[in-house]
């Protein structure tokens, strides 16, 4: 596995600036912004739970079991409510645009970043 570490820091390093910004959203004011699961977006089926992260950090995530493009997501206190956006890698990539909290959802990891300024706030999250 210790020989496929760069290759994975490599494919990831390429893919996950990729997830910071979306395709173009149609402008509606009151509207929700269209969501595409089909075509070239990834879907994964992942669970619910408590993923732990770098420096003892906790994010609770709970999938909505009825839409697959909503996660209910607990951290420092608040829970927070993410839409699933389209990336241009394909990623899932749920976020709450008002608060600023961006939800990059992997099999293997996931991380959760400040949307505003792209710097992680949880980094190498597991469910565990």
């Amino acid at each position: 596995m210790r020989r496929y570490h760069p290759i994975i820091i490599t494919v990831l390093g390429t893919m996950l600036p990729a997830c910071l910004t979306t395709a173009p959203q149609p402008a509606a004011p009151g509207r929700q912004p269209a969501v595409r699961s089909e075509g070239q977006q990834l879907k994964f089926q992942l669970a619910s739970g408590v993923y732990r992260c770098e420096a003892g950090r906790r994010v609770q995530v709970q999938r909505d079991a009825i839409n697959s493009n909503l996660i209910e997501l607990g951290w420092q206190g608040q829970r927070r409510t993410l839409l699933r956006y389209d990336s241009t890698s394909g990623l899932p990539r749920y976020e709450d645009r008002q608060n600023g909290l961006l939800w990059i959802d992997l099999p293997w990891k996931s991380v959760l970043m400040d949307a505003r300024t792209g710097q992680p706030l949880a980094n190498e999250c597991k469910l565990g």
